[in-house]
């Protein structure tokens, strides 16, 4: 059986402040985000997934995107290395965190850059947004730690969205889901389904047919349970503002053995 653990980090009191890149700024909401963060975290619980909270890194406004500090394969945890100098901090304690869950941990060292949000894992294949915050470097980083283990990594390029998976993600049966206008080259994916809406981009895979998802997409919603889908919606709106999404807020290790 899949292992479900996964990490999660409290928002923290400057996330206001956190980076935005190709979205206008907006004001965010801090209480706001943190009940935002809790029924995320909740949903993970309800749907069996066991949870280690990062200790909280204050002085760094993205933190709470804990997704980006790691890509977990197998039960070998890469540490990244954020292409947002500011974003470099966070990397440690969630290091710490991988250990004490039992991964093998090794990690991007310079010039290479890599974000979490920039890899898409479909079974064995490693989709590698290059972008602005991961470089040609850490791709052939990345690809060096996980092919020895049996995966196949694609570089595949991002210009129209902070990350990789702020344009795609997939569902269960591998199918890659995205919103056509910010996906660079739908083409690169076997499958490709379009979805009406730019938040119905983003799933996390709870476990069977349940797909969880941003609440403000019911049009895509509505098409996943059409495909025989139990979408469970969260408003994680307050960080949708800070382009963020389901995905970046958990790293889930699937792979792990007692």
């Amino acid at each position: 059986m899949p292992s479900q653990q996964a990490l999660v980090r409290r928002p923290g009191p400057r996330l206001a402040e956190g980076l935005v890149t190709h979205i206008d700024r907006r004001p965010v909401d801090p209480a706001l985000a943190l009940r935002q963060w809790e029924g995320y975290v909740q949903a993970l619980r309800d749907h069996g997934w066991q949870l280690t909270e990062v200790p909280p890194a204050d002085d760094c406004p993205d933190a709470v995107f804990v997704e980006d500090t790691m890509v977990v394969y197998r039960d070998v945890a890469l540490i990244t290395r954020p292409g947002a100098d500011s974003r470099r901090p966070e990397t440690r304690a969630a290091r710490a965190a991988a250990e004490a869950l039992g991964c093998s941990v090794t990690e991007i060292r310079a010039p290479g850059t890599l974000d979490g949000g920039d890899v898409l894992k479909t079974g064995d294949t490693v989709h590698v947004g290059r972008g602005g915050r991961t470089n040609a470097e850490g791709i052939r980083q990345l690809r060096s730690v996980f092919e020895p283990l049996g995966a196949t990594v694609v570089a595949v390029p991002v210009s129209r969205v902070l990350h990789l998976k702020s344009a795609v993600t997939a569902l269960p049966d591998g199918t890659v889901i995205g919103y056509p206008p910010l996906v660079d080259d739908p083409g690169v994916f076997p499958r490709f389904r379009p979805v009406p809406e730019e938040s119905g981009a983003h799933v996390v895979l709870l476990g069977g047919d349940k797909l969880l998802m941003a609440a403000g997409a019911p049009r895509t919603a509505e098409l996943f349970a059409g495909l025989g889908y139990h979408p469970v919606p969260v408003d994680i709106g307050e960080f949708e503002k800070l382009e963020g999404c389901v995905t970046c807020l958990s790293v889930r290790l699937r792979e792990l053995h007692a």
